[in-house]
């Protein structure tokens, strides 16, 4: 199974913003969602967020800076090369201004405006729950469409924040 992650690029002021990017090729086309990408052999999955929200969005942001709010397991039966576990991360902190890249475009949405339409099913159901504060492990099970999910579970993690300190 591929490991990937994703970062959720979150502003309070003025308004509860969301950084997400229009995905301009491969897979995921045509849809929004958060930066992020593959994690390299021996590369740790903080490094690799860190790396891929430069890349695609021009945002340098330290690891440190980032916090591990969901570990996403999404399950394809119908075609199990696109089987992947994510690790999502909160970005507190970053340096830069959003700029678009080959293979994103960076838009800020209100937090009460997400594009749910335009996004993976997957989104409606966890970043809500990420907006809400709540972290946890989910897997998705998507229908034959490879589009709509069929099945969708979770695991809250405790209070104190003990069960994520690293994402490894």
């Amino acid at each position: 199974m591929k490991t990937a992650t994703a970062c959720i690029v979150y502003r309070s002021a003025p308004l509860r913003q969301v950084l997400l990017g229009r995905k301009q090729y491969g897979f995921g086309n045509g849809k929004y969602g958060g930066f992020g990408g593959k994690v390299e052999p021996g590369e740790a999955p903080e490094d690799a967020a860190a790396r891929e929200l430069a890349e695609e969005a021009g945002l340098v942001a330290s690891p440190a800076d980032l916090e591990l709010v969901a570990r996403l397991t999404f399950l394809f039966p119908y075609r199990p090369a696109w089987d992947h576990r994510v690790f999502a991360f909160w970005v507190h902190r970053w340096q830069g201004e959003p700029r678009p890249s080959a293979e994103m475009v960076p838009c800020w949405f209100d937090v009460s405006e997400l594009p749910y339409d335009a996004m993976w099913d997957d989104a409606r159901f966890w970043l809500p729950l990420v907006l809400a504060g709540k972290r946890f492990d989910a897997t998705f099970v998507f229908r034959a469409d490879n589009d709509t999910v069929d099945r969708a579970e979770f695991q809250m993690w405790p209070a104190d924040g003990q069960e994520a300190q690293r994402a490894s």
